[in-house]
């Protein structure tokens, strides 16, 4: 009998197909602060905030509109720091699909839109925070 796997580290990666890499590349490195982690080719490049990775592929779909994405989950650790997020993404330019709300769990989140129109929620959550 095969020993059971031990639970999983949570979502701690995303991959997505780019209109335009070098505006996304440019989006969440200078937006988001995260930084190149690695760059094997020029249609690809790596990401890391220092605890994820995210990788962002030039790809024809993304230019036909195509994905099955909802979101992504940028997780925060502090309710307030939802807030200082949505005016820094204001403040950049940045599209914003949703206006800070607590919601009835006790999380708090925004929603904006990165330059391929994929919509990121900037949460905080209670149960990840460690509180």
């Amino acid at each position: 009998m095969a020993e059971e796997p031990r639970p999983t580290l949570g979502l701690r990666h995303a991959a997505l197909f780019c209109v335009d890499l070098a505006r996304m590349e440019q989006f969440y490195v200078s937006v988001l602060g995260y930084r190149v982690e690695w760059r094997p080719d020029p249609d690809n490049v790596y990401l890391t905030s220092g605890s994820d990775s995210l990788a962002l592929h030039a790809g024809a779909d993304a230019a036909r509109g195509e994905t099955r994405l909802d979101h992504l989950g940028v997780l925060l650790d502090d309710p307030e720091q939802v807030d200082a997020w949505a005016s820094k993404l204001a403040a950049a330019g940045v599209t914003l699909a949703a206006a800070p709300r607590t919601h009835r769990d006790g999380s708090r989140s925004c929603y904006a839109l990165d330059p391929d129109g994929n919509k990121l929620q900037f949460l905080f959550h209670p149960g990840l925070a460690g509180r």
